[in-house]
């Protein structure tokens, strides 16, 4: 009789779970898949309370959840992308509102753990340098860890910060024993965002941070390519025009400023031209370097051609003739 209480409790329990879950699935476009590894019941709750009225947790076994998916498949096709991600420690939230708040609310949810031997750590650990508290007996403990101390006032003091656990690796017991010693939490565990089901397609997690500017910008990064495109190609559109009419603008004005003919525009941009300040390039000597003082060569060089000796002219050279006979 009780084993009969028992399993029509399950069976009705799983009825309500099927309501439950088919109505949520028809009732909102936006889901968040989250993982919860290492999170308590006790956070789960607080986040919960904290989406109230924006959005629904739902958590429960996989093999069930993937089982009304697929019996929904037929009335909405666009839920077989979430199979793939019903796997391992996960669950569903399910929303209409900005799922990027709504991301920010649900892992700002975190507590602080202690290190466990097998578990993968999720970020580097370190040991900072200073007093420990511990008495010097122990110092052959640090020693097989390969982790430089000292005594200092009946004490063992790390001198250097050590790197003990690299994010991904294997969390090892004596990291354990030692962290536990310290008295150090290095962890926080909450829940994370997986990834994003929007209308029948799934995203990464990184599209929650791309903000409207970004978007904008990649907006005009697009545009300006495929002007540069039209312009190379020679083929008009809306986006060349501008560029069109400003290359035949600069040709008329130059056309006007060679005296051929004048109109308004170019009228105006030569007053501009002859009111702007002229100003006088500076001098160069012969040899192409600039004088100090903006002349031709200075001072310097003037000294130089005083110093030089003067050529000295050739004398005339006096005319020999022949001698007659009676000179």
């Amino acid at each position: 009789m009780a084993e009969v209480t028992a399993g029509t409790k399950r069976r009705a329990r799983k009825a309500r779970y099927k309501v439950k879950f088919e109505s949520l699935l028809h009732e909102y476009k936006n889901v968040l898949i989250i993982g919860v590894d290492n999170v308590g019941s006790n956070q789960l709750q607080k986040i919960r309370i904290a989406l109230r009225g924006k959005a629904v947790v739902i958590m429960g076994k996989n093999t069930l959840m993937r089982k009304l998916l697929r019996d929904n498949i037929e009335r909405n096709p666009k839920l077989e992308s979430l199979l793939p991600y019903v796997i391992g420690n996960m669950g569903l939230v399910f929303t209409n509102e900005d799922m990027s708040s709504l991301r920010t609310v649900i892992t700002s949810f975190k507590v602080p753990a202690a290190a466990k031997t097998g578990v993968t750590a999720p970020d580097d650990v370190f040991v900072p340098p200073g007093p420990t508290g511990l008495d010097p007996g122990q110092t052959a403990f640090f020693q097989a860890l390969n982790i430089a101390t000292k005594i200092a006032r009946g004490a063992i003091e790390i001198i250097n910060e050590v790197h003990l656990i690299k994010k991904g690796d294997k969390v090892t017991s004596s990291a354990v024993a030692l962290l536990a010693k310290l008295d150090i939490k290095p962890f926080f565990y909450g829940v994370i965002v997986i990834g994003v089901y929007e209308d029948g397609a799934i995203f990464p997690v990184a599209v929650l941070d791309i903000t409207p500017d970004d978007i904008l910008q990649k907006f005009l990064n697009g545009v300006s390519q495929l002007t540069a495109l039209s312009l190379a190609t020679g083929w008009p559109s809306q986006l060349t025009l501008p560029h069109y009419f400003a290359n035949g603008f600069k040709k008329l004005l130059a056309l006007s400023l060679a005296g051929v003919y004048s109109f308004k525009e170019a009228d105006e941009f030569g007053k501009k031209a002859a009111s702007a300040p002229k100003v006088a390039a500076p001098a160069v000597d012969k040899g192409g370097k600039k004088d100090d003082k903006g002349g031709k060569g200075g001072k310097d060089d003037k000294a130089k051609e005083k110093a030089k000796p003067k050529e000295e002219e050739p004398e005339p050279e006096e005319e020999v003739g022949v001698g007659g006979l009676f000179d």
